[in-house]
């Protein structure tokens, strides 16, 4: 399997305001080498807007971030809208702040979103948890990640392990990775540092995390994308964001 390189527009965010805003700064992420993008945080821009945008930048939309309620509640629209993105992979980014207080929340969430993703699958695409580090808290002897994870089928519901977030929730962001072996269409490449004894985000290969171990998991467990995520970056996000495509690609290059 070849690994496949993409980046989360929402590191982005702040550059993705307007459509023209959105064309110029995707004509920048093409420049710097990625194939590819994940849509998440941007401004306003019609489906059919986008889709030509990146049609004629020769970039993919390999995956989007799609929140529970459009899940729940706008299944068929999200469908048409992938459709036109020729995109087959959506990640649902969080669980909604009122099913995080106990097992009952996220066993619920659990089961609602393979529902949705046994209707996803029916279509040819595939649903993903984008975790954070408040699953990492433990209910009736479990963390919710693990309710999560448990609770749902793994045909219908998968994984997009965010590696930053991981860690910070006290997890190994590695472990976590071998955990969802053929159940990781997506992994978050997201470095983790300290400054002035702070938890920061990083640019891949910048910081703390061992990325090496964590794609050569990531290959074992049959990863399609390799997103690169920062949600603050210290330097402009174009910057940042081609300091981790270079690093990752060398990284990658040398595990070959």
């Amino acid at each position: 399997m070849i690994d496949q390189i993409g980046i989360n527009l929402y590191t982005l965010q702040p550059l993705l305001k307007t459509p023209v805003e959105i064309a110029c700064t995707l004509k920048a992420v093409r420049e710097i080498g990625y194939p590819a993008v994940q849509v998440s945080g941007i401004g306003p821009i019609e489906p059919v807007e986008l889709k030509k945008i990146v049609d004629d930048l020769g970039l993919v939309i390999c995956a989007t971030h799609t929140g529970y309620d459009d899940l729940t509640k706008n299944l068929n629209q999200i469908i048409d809208k992938h459709k036109l993105w020729n995109c087959s992979q959506i990640a649902v980014p969080s669980i909604p702040a009122d099913l995080r207080g106990g097992a009952e929340g996220y066993i619920k969430f659990a089961e609602e979103m393979t529902e949705a993703g046994k209707k996803l699958a029916g279509v040819g695409m595939t649903l993903s948890y984008h975790n954070h580090a408040f699953e990492f808290e433990r209910f009736n002897g479990k963390l919710g990640i693990e309710w999560i994870y448990e609770k749902s089928d793994p045909k219908y519901f998968q994984a997009e392990i965010d590696t930053y977030w991981v860690q910070y929730g006290g997890g190994d962001p590695v472990a976590w990775c071998e955990k969802m072996i053929n159940r990781l269409p997506l992994v978050h490449l997201k470095d983790y540092g300290i400054v002035n004894n702070q938890p920061t985000y990083m640019e891949v290969g910048e910081g703390n995390l061992d990325m090496t171990a964590i794609i050569k998991i990531c290959r074992k467990a049959k990863t399609k994308w390799y997103l690169v995520e920062q949600d603050v970056c210290p330097r402009s996000p174009l910057e940042s964001a081609g300091i981790s495509y270079r690093n990752l690609k060398r990284i990658m290059q040398s595990l070959a």
